[in-house]
């Protein structure tokens, strides 16, 4: 499980653009904290801290105790905004937490012992993941950090559901019979990647001759134009 994390915050009185910026100039980020039936509560997080933790991957999945004013609050990220030029942290909203209270959280799927599988190791296969993430509904001091799944002894054609892992804490929010994984042949991927890089190739032939038909016309208009004024 995740431990709980201390985040540093100023409360903050003023709302709006022209707030977020001044806080933005300051080295901060604007940041709000709701739910808990109680009102929200305007904070400011410093920048660099903040970055750091959004990039170490895992931000929405740990359970932080903020530090406002003295006042302490366990919150979750639920969201956060980041500029899509620099990547810098914009804007965070957290989740009060309070006591009996689950979250719904996407915990990353971690795949272990791929050389145990004999249908990788020994047969060539690929493991084909179709969920990356599965959601938890889950107390938030129980957070896992992720879900492993052993590959252990897997052949080609074996297709690994929710029900034949081990969630380590909460409950999926989906179907058992949801898939995770499988194991496909090494020439299905390889055929559909061939097939993929063939229409690429064919569509880059079909517009280098359209293109120089046109250029060719070009040239042929040209020279009857000098032709003509000759």
């Amino acid at each position: 499980m995740s431990a709980v994390k201390t985040l540093e915050a100023v409360a903050r009185d003023r709302v709006g653009k022209g707030a977020a910026r001044a806080v933005r100039r300051q080295g901060q980020i604007p940041a709000v904290i709701y739910g808990g039936g109680q009102p929200p509560q305007s904070i400011a997080v410093d920048l660099i801290r903040t970055r750091t933790l959004i990039y170490a991957g895992g931000f929405k999945t740990t359970l932080f105790e903020i530090n406002a004013g003295g006042k302490k609050i366990r919150a979750i990220p639920r969201d956060f905004q980041l500029d899509p030029v620099s990547g810098v942290p914009l804007h965070v909203d957290f989740l009060r937490v309070v006591s009996g209270q689950t979250v719904t959280v996407e915990v990353p799927v971690h795949f272990v012992n791929e050389d145990a599988a004999p249908g990788i190791k020994k047969l060539g296969g690929t493991l084909n993941i179709v969920a990356h993430t599965l959601a938890l509904d889950v107390a938030p001091d129980q957070i896992p950090d992720a879900i492993e799944v052993d590959l252990t002894g897997r052949a080609i054609g074996d297709v690994i559901h929710v029900s034949d892992i081990k969630i380590p804490a909460g409950t999926y929010t989906g179907e058992a019979t949801d898939p995770v994984a499988n194991i496909v042949p090494p020439t299905v991927l390889g055929a559909e990647v061939e097939a993929e890089e063939a229409a690429i190739a064919e569509a880059q032939s079909a517009e280098a001759a359209e293109e120089k038909a046109e250029a060719e016309a070009e040239t042929s208009e040209d020279e009857k134009k000098d032709g003509e004024e000759a």
